[in-house]
């Protein structure tokens, strides 16, 4: 199904002159025109995808018919991720009901759902011996629940299937209701995300439907549920940059984020996907980067990823509670006379 974009008068088609507000960028959802895709600078480099281990996931997943925000959303960092058997995959269909002026993923009205769902996932992710999962969806505004049961179900599923994996959701607003967060929280995630993805003042051109502040109610609702319940979760969010903001409006949405108590933040350069997306108004050096980790460091965050291909769940494995553990047993472990790794008696 063809992308969705919100409906607009083109400047000048009312008898009014060509005006665009100086607070967002120009863009095509905003009545905009169409420009260029602009040449990477040679900082904007990723890893080509190979290794026996990713080629091995790309495989399986193929064969399994799941499918991948790291392929749908085009990542940079798949060959990285995939290579270290971590995997991002996409519950609830491939076709979301919101048009974010940002996203690659296909929007438009869903058609597909099954309640099966949640039993193959967990077989399929079972088969694919993942050290960590990040489960996400597509927007599902069409559903009553907003597919949160589902999410529910294949936590529960992953656990029974593959019990020592982490987990991570990367889970939608679900419009800022309670009993939705909950059903997922009592699922009991190793990790919660919910991706804020920009500055206050750009969030109606970049995040269709979604709200400022009911994006962090959500992740500050979640840490509140998880000492409800007595259960250890993270909660993680993820900006970009690159869409006009200024530091001043970035060190605003590191402190709203440490004030909703998240634990995880993550950093990365937009990079537009197509001439129908929102235009990319500059790029950030590495050293910008490496400055605003600092600065979010000093407002509390557990950990920090900032560069320009930092994705969301990029090096989620190491972001799960006790992964420092983990990651020693890692490098303790040894192969056994098949190939195989056998890890450390804990």
């Amino acid at each position: 199904m063809a992308r969705e974009l919100p409906m607009f008068t083109p400047p000048g088609a009312d008898g009014q002159s060509a005006h665009h507000d100086s607070t967002a960028p120009d863009t095509i959802a905003m009545g905009g025109s169409v420009t260029p895709l602009r040449r990477h600078p040679e900082w904007i480099k990723s890893r080509l995808p190979s290794g026996e281990n990713y080629h091995d996931l790309k495989a399986m997943l193929r064969g399994l018919n799941l499918n991948t925000v790291c392929e749908e959303a085009h990542c940079p960092n798949i060959g990285e991720c995939w290579d270290q058997r971590t995997a991002t995959i996409m519950i609830l269909g491939d076709t979301c009901t919101r048009a974010c002026g940002f996203c690659a993923v296909k929007t438009g009205r869903p058609t597909w759902f099954d309640d099966d769902e949640p039993r193959r996932v967990a077989e399929a992710i079972g088969q694919l011996n993942l050290e960590h999962v990040v489960v996400t969806s597509v927007a599902r505004d069409d559903l009553p629940d907003g597919g949160s049961r589902i999410f529910a179900e294949t936590i529960g599923a992953l656990r029974a299937t593959t019990p020592g994996m982490g987990i991570e959701v990367l889970i939608p607003d679900f419009d800022g209701s309670d009993d939705r967060l909950r059903t997922v929280m009592d699922a009991r995630p190793d990790i919660l995300n919910h991706n804020l993805e920009t500055v206050k003042r750009l969030q109606k051109p970049v995040r269709k439907r979604a709200r400022w502040d009911r994006s962090l109610y959500v992740l500050r609702r979640a840490k509140e549920l998880a000492v409800e319940i007595d259960y250890a979760v993270h909660t993680k969010s993820s900006l970009m940059v690159g869409l006009g903001e200024t530091r001043h409006e970035l060190t605003e949405a590191f402190a709203a984020l440490r004030e909703a108590d998240v634990d995880i933040l993550t950093v990365g350069q937009y990079l537009r996907p197509s001439e129908n997306h929102l235009p990319l108004v500059r790029y950030y050096h590495p050293d910008e980067f490496a400055d605003m980790k600092r600065e979010a460091l000093t407002f509390g965050f557990k950990h920090v990823e900032s560069a320009p291909l930092v994705r969301s769940s990029y090096h989620a494995r190491d972001q799960v509670p006790g992964a420092e553990l983990k990651a020693l047993r890692r490098r303790q472990a040894t192969l056994d006379a098949d190939g195989r790794v056998v890890p450390a008696a804990s």
